[in-house]
């Protein structure tokens, strides 16, 4: 008899080229399933719309005012569903406003045909959650927002509720991006222990590790004092596709440091503050933030959650970089504390290397942040 082959040690870091049975697909990876047809464009691929660990999404030519957010639930589709309680259609082609407290459907010009074993979920893009824009995907006879099961084949929508600005939309523009997972991924904490020893996945000293990794908000500010940002009310439009178009004193008031290092949010408030971590996501991982336990406080933090490969990756142009947090208090009014935790990562493995990182080889306009708005304001 032939002798067995000897086994191979196990390897414990992904190399470029190197496949896992089960991920999240990596940049390469969804073009491969463009090509297949497994993600329908009904207009070809933009330039920077793929990410590394996932694809932006973009509005198609028409919008739909309906009285109130819905769940289309099993057997039913957007479409029947919106029958009763649309109100009226808006033209995007040419650029229309989208009014604060006002509930928008909007056709994506992505739809998807997916195969046992992947589903995706969608996220708002980090400048949507920085603009206080709430946005979820919706899909045909999905109980849930924002997951796509595995098998799914239809059309997506995004629900559209601008809270604090109201915004300049149009045909193409990209407010949601969606990420596809092959496979079970098994997310534990000791993983996530040996992970953060091997990489430092967040700066602190002795990082809090239970289903996630703690994020903390910074108070105490640098020399200027400056801890975040107040969003201002009724303020002129925000142009979502204009970079550097806004001047910030228009929109928002500066918060500074107190003697006693806390923050009282106002109820329906919104505010941009930072972690008081680094956070660093290697090349083999991408990561995203979880809502965080209402148990704990009556407050909201980060609508837009995905983390890509190379965020505040050292060789990708950082050296960690912070998380902007999006906060709204709800009901009453709520002390937050320098140092208090207001959230947690959970980091997912790729199934490959993307062939793009964060921060080196794309426009990332958030790399190496620190307290910082949306690229909308100059």
């Amino acid at each position: 008899m032939a002798k067995s082959a000897a086994k191979k040690p196990r390897k414990q870091r992904a190399r470029v080229g190197e496949r896992a049975a089960s991920g999240i697909v990596p940049a390469q990876a969804i073009r491969a399933l463009i090509s297949s047809g497994r993600i329908k464009l009904a207009e070809p691929l933009l330039a920077g719309q793929l990410q590394p660990a996932s694809l932006d999404l973009r509005l198609g030519p028409v919008a739909y005012r309906v009285r109130a957010s819905f769940l289309p639930g099993p057997g039913s589709t957007i479409e029947d569903k919106m029958q009763s309680i649309k109100l009226h259609a808006i033209d995007l082609r040419d650029g229309a406003v989208l009014e604060t407290g006002c509930v928008y459907i909007v056709p994506l010009l992505e739809s998807l045909k997916l195969v046992s074993g992947l589903s995706a979920a969608a996220n708002p893009k980090s400048s949507t959650g920085r603009l206080d824009v709430f946005t979820r995907v919706i899909a045909d006879g999905v109980s849930a927002f924002d997951q796509i099961p595995e098998g799914y084949q239809g059309p997506l929508y995004a629900e559209i509720c601008p809270q604090t600005f109201p915004i300049l939309v149009r045909k193409g523009s990209r407010l949601s991006q969606i990420r596809f997972r092959h496979g079970e991924i098994e997310n534990g904490d000791r993983a996530l222990v040996e992970l953060q020893k091997r990489e430092k996945l967040v700066s602190s000293e002795h990082a809090d590790i239970a289903a996630g990794i703690a994020l903390s908000v910074d108070l105490n500010g640098g020399p200027s004092g400056l801890v975040g940002f107040r969003a201002k009310r009724h303020t002129g439009l925000v142009d979502v596709d204009a970079v550097g178009a806004c001047a910030v004193a228009d929109y928002w008031e500066p918060i500074h440091v107190g003697p006693e290092n806390r923050l009282i949010l106002d109820p329906d408030q919104f505010y941009i503050l930072a972690s008081k971590e680094a956070v660093h996501v290697p090349p083999t991982h991408a990561a995203e933030m979880v809502p965080f336990n209402p148990l704990v406080g009556e407050f909201r933090v980060h609508y837009a959650g995905f983390f890509d490969p190379g965020f505040g990756h050292a060789a990708a142009g950082g050296t960690g970089s912070k998380a902007v947090l999006e906060v709204r208090s709800h009901k009453v009014p709520f002390i937050l504390e320098d140092g208090q935790i207001v959230g947690r990562l959970v980091y997912e493995r790729m199934m490959e290397i993307p062939e793009m990182l964060y921060g080196r080889d794309m426009g990332s306009n958030y790399q190496a942040q620190g307290l910082k708005l949306s690229k909308h304001f100059r």
